[in-house]
């Protein structure tokens, strides 16, 4: 139902305000969304965040785009409000992504208070739009600097057109209000004017238009959405950007086209928003080439671009991509709109292939590289997600992970999108085929997928991610045949599956029972959630001779607040051949904390008669420090209780 979620819907939902064709279209995939209404999640572990983010979070939310002038910006657009346009050129894609999470909330249960603030802010948004479609509020008041479409590369026109047509759809599929949905197409007729072959051929500088364009499509059936995503998508890496003035379209996702890439380049979020794109496309136009290029650059990406959390981007210089293996935790960027985005992308492969490794990553990265960007409370965020803070560290900037999460950003994109894709978690559990039900995520719900006239209905109770059982109920079920489908993830190292058959062990991958189901039996999965080293590959090598402490689908990470001594994380061993014990604790929404046996390296010390640290090695091994045991949390809900040093890779002695 999100951006990532609604992509490849059955079955667009036609309504009055516009004409559509009689026949909706239908992505060709392998797997398909549930429909609205047929994911929900209801209790467990997500829940408490969906909770926190609708009661709390988007409530707030909304008072920040009044304080730091995103509504303003559209009311004086509109004249009926005096002033001068406040924050970045982007602005108006905070109050869209907003919009687009409300949307979802209500989808999954009415709330007048949240309806009313979206009827009030799409009001305000349709108010600022002009006479002849175009709409973006801090362009339009600044008009006076450049003409439209003037500055592609750092406008940000076309990528607050995306966000603007996700919210519509996602606000007129999940609570029938088509107003922003109106707006959206007087848009469209607008760019369809403007841009095309013969007429204006640059691109967005910050892709997301594109998968926005093929959602929109897929809602209202308006092929001319496509056929401009299309257009866009092609146009890419044949110089547009760089004939606005640009040296190096790398940033921008523009060197090479879309159907030559190897490799993910660039700003992290402008690359994975144009991957989702391409991957639209390729499903639309079963661009079997297509498709496997995308293939083939995820993988590419797993293997040399890719934190360990599944976080994306390395430099903090154009938030952006390394070198291959260039993964270093401390200056780590791995942006929360990263990983989002990086969800997203695998979300439309899942879809497209049916090949379980992609739900395997949305696990690794919801866990680990989104649900880091936010605060338990759910009301404070992350927009750099470091891999290791050391002691000592001091802030230059103001998204430094020093600093804690913050309630806002000046660039707010991370907030917003936060709200987005918890509001929408829901419909990342699970799809459905001509067959049966799949479960790629387990999480406390109901999920039903529709089969002709019948259903297939299951009810899930489980502890997960901090427990492994996953207890499963047929609430409804077809006369005939029908096939549930199980994931066991690539981390388990055995699983059991129990049922009325009997018990038989299972090993990773999507596990598929096909036979006549019965309303009211269960079955239970088991997984093996014990803790586990992993270590990186060689060429990775700011964590070379490091191992990463992993139970179930959670990256943990030591944090100085649960040490006990005086003993720093920054001078941690630790010995991975020794137990690791668990301890579940009551704080931090109760976690499991992990117990790893190791030693405190002695901390250097400084000399003021031989400051030279670097010393000949000696032929005999140093004694590792003072044994100590180290505990260790995951890394989702560090800087939580306070902000101190903190480190995902950890040292092994010996290596």
């Amino acid at each position: 139902m999100t951006s990532a979620p609604s992509t490849a819907t059955a079955s667009p939902t036609t309504r009055t305000a516009w004409t559509a064709p009689p026949v909706a279209p239908t992505a060709p995939v392998r797997l398909r969304p549930l429909a609205p209404g047929d994911a929900r999640i209801t209790g467990g572990f997500w829940s408490v965040r969906q909770q926190r983010n609708r009661s709390v979070a988007l409530r707030e939310g909304h008072a920040k785009l009044e304080e730091f002038g995103t509504l303003d910006n559209f009311r004086i657009a509109a004249g009926t409000r005096e002033g001068e346009a406040r924050g970045p050129i982007f602005q108006d894609s905070d109050a869209y992504k907003w919009l687009e999470a409300v949307a979802f909330e209500i989808g999954r249960e009415d709330d007048p208070e949240l309806r009313e603030m979206q009827e009030s802010v799409t009001a305000v948004i349709a108010s600022a739009q002009a006479e002849d479609g175009y709409l973006n509020s801090v362009h339009q008041l600044r008009h006076g600097l450049e003409e439209r479409y003037t500055n592609l590369a750092w406008n940000h026109e076309l990528y607050c057109y995306g966000h603007l047509f996700q919210a519509a759809v996602a606000q007129s599929r999940c609570t029938g209000d088509d107003a922003l949905l109106e707006v959206s197409l007087r848009a469209l007729d607008h760019l369809g004017s403007v841009f095309g072959p013969g007429r204006h051929e640059g691109v967005a500088g910050h892709p997301e238009i594109e998968m926005a364009l093929v959602e929109l499509y897929r809602h209202t059936g308006r092929r001319d959405a496509l056929d401009l995503a299309r257009f866009l998508l092609e146009r890419r890496g044949h110089g547009a950007i760089l004939a606005e003035g640009i040296r190096d379209a790398t940033y921008f996702s523009d060197r090479v086209p879309v159907r030559e890439a190897r490799t993910v380049e660039g700003h992290a979020v402008r690359a994975l928003y144009l991957a989702s794109g391409v991957a639209d496309l390729a499903i639309e136009d079963g661009d079997e080439e297509l498709l496997r290029r995308q293939e083939e650059l995820f993988a590419t990406m797993l293997a040399t671009k890719t934190y360990v959390t599944g976080g994306m981007g390395s430099r903090w210089e154009g938030e952006a991509y390394g070198d291959p293996y260039e993964l270093g935790p401390d200056r780590a960027y791995a942006e929360t709109c990263a990983g989002i985005a990086a969800v997203q992308w695998a979300w439309r492969l899942l879809l497209a292939t049916g090949r379980e490794q992609y739900a395997d990553f949305i696990e690794r990265a919801l866990y680990n590289a989104v649900l880091p960007g936010v605060s338990l409370s759910g009301t404070e965020y992350f927009y750099v997600n470091a891999l290791q803070l050391r002691s000592q560290a001091h802030a230059t900037t103001a998204t430094q992970a020093v600093n804690g999460r913050g309630a806002w950003f000046d660039c707010a994109c991370c907030p917003p999108n936060v709200m987005r894709t918890l509001a929408s978690l829901d419909q990342y559990a699970a799809t459905a085929d001509a067959e049966g039900l799949q479960l790629h995520q387990y999480a406390e719900g109901v999920w039903t997928a529709r089969l002709g006239e019948e259903a297939l209905s299951v009810e899930v109770a489980t502890g997960y991610p901090h427990a492994g059982q996953v207890r499963l109920r047929i609430l409804e079920a077809p006369a005939g045949e029908a096939a549930l489908s199980l994931r066991v993830p690539a981390w388990s190292a055995s699983a059991e599956l129990e049922d009325r058959e009997g018990t038989q062990q299972l090993g990773p991958g999507l596990h598929t029972i096909r036979r006549v189901l019965v309303a009211g039996e269960e079955l239970t999965l088991r997984l093996d959630l014990g803790a586990r080293f992993v270590g990186a590959p060689h060429r990775l090598d700011a964590s070379r001779g490091a191992v990463a402490l992993e139970r179930g689908p959670l990256v943990y990470a030591l944090e100085q607040v649960d040490q006990t001594g005086p003993a720093l994380v920054d001078d941690a061993l630790v010995d991975p051949a020794a137990p690791v014990a668990e301890h579940p604790l009551e704080d931090l929404d109760g976690v499991v904390a992990l117990d790893v046996a190791g030693w405190a390296s002695p901390a250097p010390q400084v000399d003021v008669d031989a400051p030279w640290p670097y010393r000949p090695v000696s032929a005999t091994a140093a004694v590792p420090g003072a044994p100590c045991t180290w505990r260790a949390i995951p890394y989702y809900a560090w800087a939580n209780r306070e902000v101190g040093p903190m480190r995902v890779w950890l040292p092994a002695a010996g290596a």
